[in-house]
């Protein structure tokens, strides 16, 4: 087959990976006309799934693209178009793939072109995330940093990556999270980093899900169900961070699939999607951390990041048992102490020096990491179990450590509602 014909029945590839390759950071991007068979060497060995599932078949679709059997994506996509008749960016696909068979694509959704702009640019996005998700799916060896530790009561967590538009689910084994599956996603029309009421973006940070709401109370823009999240939680208090009414919800029943970036602040799956994810949450207790970015480790690196968080807990916990006072009190951030007061300060100081002994013991422990702008931050939810020879004491605490000058301090610590037993000796 001559150069020209060959390249032309495989333009849609070539459009489908200029969608991602700014963000894969891959050299084609500035290569005048690509020849097929480079960009075919650019792509991983396989993106093919086993299942029938719509993501699976666009990968399907995708794989065919990609080797330039245009009949046989057609033939996918007219399946997935078959279970899904509302999967907008799938109807896209097959436009381009027609149109491919006679002429060169003016550009990735050019049978679209009398389109609306905003429209197209909605069904780009969703492509270009998709697309990289396959691109980039995270290794069977790979473990996430954002979750390094599950609490033995804690079966799954989630975890919703803005950039990818997934989310993950974990399955707790030992305390260590193994994936089990990840399913597309949308968050706010501005992205992620909500400070306050109105601004359409979606939270970062460490959260639970509550009681799904009754499906009675809901109108049918939220698709299969909602779960709330409980933002704003203890640390967007403390910041100020406003708002109210962020979920997990799904679609209106005339759609699939929204833009990557489409709610007011929610986060928004596909109804078949969220009745999946429904079957992993516990309310108020399945952890969701949301993040901008993911980050995946080798298992010697998770290993070590998660090291460094035990380690600052164990000095903490060392100081408070040597009945070091000062040393104690310096593991807190500057400015949170600024808000105890000094009252605070004084106070634990008299408590830890007049004591003759101190044990403290630290079980049954969830910690999580995330980032929010230039601030790293660890959350952490363990029991204490305290005693002395004036008092012995066990409780839930939460506690936030914020990366500060290249130390992680306290920044914030709450003793939770449960406080199992107290007992004052005599």
């Amino acid at each position: 087959m001559a150069p020209g014909k060959l390249w032309r029945k495989n333009s849609l590839l070539h459009h489908l990976l200029r969608l991602v390759l700014p963000i894969a950071s891959l050299a084609l991007v500035i290569l005048p006309a690509p020849t097929w068979a480079e960009e075919i060497n650019a792509l991983p060995g396989s993106l093919g799934r086993s299942a029938s599932t719509p993501d699976n078949l666009l990968a399907s679709t995708i794989e065919d693209i990609r080797a330039s059997r245009p009949d046989s994506a057609l033939s996918s996509v007219n399946r997935l178009i078959a279970m899904r008749p509302d999967f907008k960016l799938a109807y896209l696909i097959k436009g381009d793939l027609l149109l491919s068979k006679t002429r060169a694509l003016p550009g990735f959704g050019g049978a679209q072109a009398n389109s609306s702009s905003h429209s197209l640019d909605d069904l780009k996005d969703e492509a270009r995330v998709r697309l990289l998700s396959y691109l980039d799916q995270p290794g069977p060896d790979k473990l996430p940093a954002q979750i390094l530790q599950m609490a033995p009561g804690q079966k799954y967590a989630l975890l919703a990556d803005a950039s990818r538009s997934r989310i993950y689910v974990f399955e707790n084994v030992n305390g260590e999270p193994r994936l089990i599956n990840d399913y597309y996603l949308s968050v706010g029309k501005n992205g992620v980093g909500k400070r306050n009421e109105g601004d359409k973006r979606s939270p970062l940070g460490v959260y639970t899900l509550n009681n799904e709401l009754p499906k009675k109370q809901l109108t049918p823009f939220y698709g299969a169900g909602a779960f709330p999240l409980n933002y704003p939680n203890e640390w967007d208090a403390l910041q100020g961070n406003e708002g109210h009414g962020i979920w997990l919800h799904g679609v209106p029943p005339d759609t699939y699939s929204r833009a990557p970036k489409t709610s007011e602040g929610c986060l928004v799956v596909t109804n078949p999607d969220w009745q999946e994810l429904a079957r992993y949450i516990r309310p108020d207790n399945t952890p969701l951390v949301i993040t901008a970015h993911s980050e995946w480790l080798d298992r010697d690196d998770w290993l070590a990041k998660r090291q460094q968080f035990l380690d600052v807990l164990d000095s903490w916990r060392n100081d408070w048992q040597k009945l070091d006072a000062d040393s104690f009190i310096a593991h807190y951030a500057p400015d949170y102490l600024n808000n105890l007061g000094k009252a605070w300060v004084a106070a634990k100081e008299r408590n830890i020096t007049q004591k003759e002994w101190i044990k403290v013991g630290l079980t049954d422990m969830s910690l999580f990491q995330y980032s929010s702008g230039n601030d790293n931050f660890a959350v952490i939810n363990l029991t204490q179990h305290y005693s002395s020879d004036k008092l012995s004491d066990v409780s839930r605490k939460k506690i936030y450590l914020r990366l500060q000058n290249g130390q992680w301090r306290i920044a914030f610590e709450k003793t939770l509602q449960s406080a199992p037993s107290v007992a004052f000796k005599d």
